[in-house]
């Protein structure tokens, strides 16, 4: 019965049934209504868990805030989706231990979602499965000093200066951290130089660290609020929001050459075993590539992969030269073993003399 019925049966008894008797009635009316509201189906719920590297917060805040109604709207399901953000390294580890069931992730570089594919968490095919190699965004590392530029800092052979102190993310933890190492290297060997000056170099600039936070978040705290460190390495959003919000302290410096780096995303297909959770991950990243996506890319600093939007932000995303990552090592995996891995160039480099 629905509240229609219920009035058109009151109708009908009050013309032969005595005001009490309607009172009755009506009584048993409401009721069956209640019981026909109460039973009636009530909008989805889905949960979606994505975990992220450190700095993305806010650009995720507002990917979730315009995809959920949309989806919503779509489907009839409205997505609670939770966040988790941090070092990339460690947020990457997190998921392979099982401590958060990440329905996707969106992860700093290639190779941290390749480690999750070679565990059996991400499918084999995961770069195929969206567009641009599952690469939504770019971004690069640039350097952000202070006002004035009173180190004069333009150039990576700049930050090993007698007096320059470097802040940096700890390689070990963080994707920033990892992309500044391949940065400093790239920068030497993509300009001539040899395997042996690049390791030199990458020496005396680890030995100019005097700040190595966790993830990028801390070391912008450390350099923009805690006021260390003459110059520091990160990402390029990162470096336009502390610009930003510090235009009277903070000035962006952009080095001749630096790394392309790539953050890539992918559902987790172990976690997301439910073949409606499944379209929903597939969904939220899907959008990540929409131009209402791409928009919010590039408005919290990061580069489209859209070349037209990319290139309506250009004076606040200018052209950079770039080195992708074939450039100093195979492919990202190789990267990983070969400067992070056990034994790599990284643990040798900060191994104690006479180790």
């Amino acid at each position: 019965m629905t509240a229609g019925d219920g009035v058109r049966v009151v109708r009908l008894l009050s013309r032969r049934l005595p005001w009490l008797d309607i009172l009755g009635i009506i009584a048993i009316v409401v009721a069956a209504t209640a019981v026909v509201i109460k039973n009636l189906p009530s909008a989805e719920t889905s949960q979606l868990l994505n975990v992220s590297y450190d700095p993305t917060r806010e650009l995720y805040a507002a990917i979730d805030k315009a995809f959920i109604p949309q989806y919503r709207d779509r489907t009839g399901i409205t997505l609670d989706i939770k966040e988790s953000h941090g070092g990339s390294g460690r947020q990457l580890r997190s998921v392979l231990d099982g401590s958060q069931k990440a329905g996707v992730v969106s992860l700093a570089t290639i190779g941290d979602v390749q480690a999750l594919s070679r565990r059996g968490l991400v499918a084999a095919d995961w770069q195929h499965r969206l567009p641009n190699n599952s690469v939504p965004y770019t971004s690069t590392i640039a350097f952000v000093v202070r006002r004035g530029n009173p180190k004069g800092i333009h150039d990576w052979p700049d930050l090993v200066k007698a007096d320059v102190s470097v802040v940096t993310p700890d390689p070990r933890s963080s994707g920033n951290g990892q992309l500044s190492v391949l940065a400093a290297w790239g920068s030497v060997t993509t300009r001539g130089g040899s395997r042996a000056q690049a390791t030199s170099y990458l020496k005396a600039l680890l030995q100019h660290v005097t700040v190595s936070a966790a993830g990028a978040r801390g070391a912008a705290d450390s350099f923009a609020l805690a006021r260390l460190g003459d110059v520091q390495l990160t990402w390029e959003n990162e470096a336009l929001r502390e610009v930003a919000a510090n235009k009277d302290e903070l000035e962006l410096i952009y080095p001749p050459v630096s790394i392309l780096a790539e953050p890539a995303v992918a559902w987790v297909d172990a976690n997301v075993t439910d073949a409606k959770k499944a379209a929903c991950a597939k969904a939220y990243l899907d959008f990540l590539f929409s131009d209402a996506a791409q928009e919010q890319v590039a408005r919290y600093g990061y580069r489209p992969v859209k070349p037209q939007i990319l290139a309506a932000h250009a004076d606040r995303l200018p052209p950079l030269t770039l080195f992708p990552i074939g450039a100093i090592a195979k492919d990202w995996s190789d990267a990983r073993e070969q400067f992070f891995g056990t034994n790599g160039i990284l643990e040798s480099l900060s191994a104690p003399a006479g180790t």
